[in-house]
Formats: C-alpha cells, sequence, structure tokens
C-alpha cells in the first residue's frame, strides 16, 4: 500500500503545486513565464536553485514588498512542490537577437567571468544554480546591479559578488542582452 502512495505522491505534489503556484501568475506570467518587468520567468528554473530562493525570501535574507507576504504563507512541503513545478515547465524561449554586435560583447564578457562554470555551458543552470538562458533581459540587468552594489544576497552571493562587481555598464548591458537572447 505505501508503495502505491509513494507513486502516486509526485503527481499529487505537482497538482498542489500548481494550484498553489496560481498566486505567482499574477507576476511570473502564465505556465511561469515572465511578462512584467523586472520579474524573472520561473519556468525550467532548477528545482533546487527555486527552493533556495523561497527559503531566503522566507528567511528575509532576500527582500521583495511582493514576495515577503506569499512566502509567509508557504511551509517547507510548498516550497518542495513550487520548486519541482516551475522546474518541470518549458522554459521560455529566447526572443529574436535585435543587436548581434551587442551580443558579441556579451558573450566576450560571459567568457571572461566564467558564466558557465556555475551556469553550464547552455546557461540552463544546474543544482541551485539558476537558469540565466532566455531570461528577461531587464530583469538580468537588474540581478547583475543588485550583485554589483551588494543589494541581493542568498546563495551564491560571494561568486555572483566577485563575478558582477568588476563590470563595467557597458559589460552588464551586454551580457544582460547576449543572455537573454541564448
Amino acid at each position: 500500500m505505501s508503495v502505491a502512495f509513494t507513486a502516486a505522491s509526485p503527481a499529487a505534489d505537482l497538482e498542489a503545486a500548481k494550484k498553489k503556484a496560481e498566486i505567482c501568475a499574477g507576476c511570473h506570467g502564465e505556465n511561469g513565464i515572465s511578462q512584467m518587468e523586472n520579474v524573472p520567468s520561473l519556468a525550467g528554473q532548477p528545482d533546487q536553485f527555486l527552493q533556495w530562493q523561497l527559503v531566503f525570501f522566507r528567511a528575509g535574507s532576500r527582500k521583495s514588498e511582493q514576495m515577503q507576504p506569499i512566502v509567509e504563507q508557504i511551509d517547507n512541503e510548498d516550497i518542495r512542490n513550487l520548486g519541482a513545478y516551475f522546474a518541470s515547465l518549458t522554459p521560455p524561449k529566447a526572443p529574436p537577437d535585435d543587436n548581434p554586435d551587442l551580443s558579441k560583447k556579451g558573450a566576450q564578457a560571459a567568457v571572461g567571468r566564467r558564466c558557465a562554470n556555475c551556469h553550464g555551458d547552455s546557461f540552463a543552470g544546474t543544482n541551485a544554480v539558476a537558469r540565466i538562458a532566455g531570461q528577461r533581459e531587464e530583469y538580468l540587468l537588474k540581478a547583475l546591479h543588485d550583485y554589483k552594489t551588494g543589494v541581493r544576497s542568498g546563495g551564491g552571493m560571494a561568486a555572483m559578488a566577485d563575478v558582477a562587481y568588476p563590470l563595467s555598464e557597458e559589460e552588464i548591458t551586454a551580457l544582460a542582452h547576449y543572455l537573454s537572447h541564448f
């Protein structure tokens, strides 16, 4: 009997997460693909990465006026379920590149900053490291600025601060453009 229950649990968990994620759609978009400025798409993000971000928000080490009231209402099981749910969704497709020259500069900055070492060669993320390929460009700009200035903490903060701090404004712009179109 417990074998049957165990086999059914993942589907039940994803269904519970889908219902719980309805509140997320207001900002993070239908199927986890954001249409809102400075709000990341969650679809296709690595499960562990999503879980850690929710933990950081809930603990207050990562701050957001919009997220705070939501994370106060979720427990550890919700966090596990939401991580698995959003990870199971198809990530957003990168838009057509409207500035290949800027992307070329961004590609050079990515190689120079070792982005693929943590985010993977396809920038799809792994384990607790974010998927940055195809992420919203203005969100990537915001995230890089937040890491550079120390506004954002949690997770790979030390690695990201080390990478972002020396970036020039031109490199940040090029990198965000390149990754959003990757």
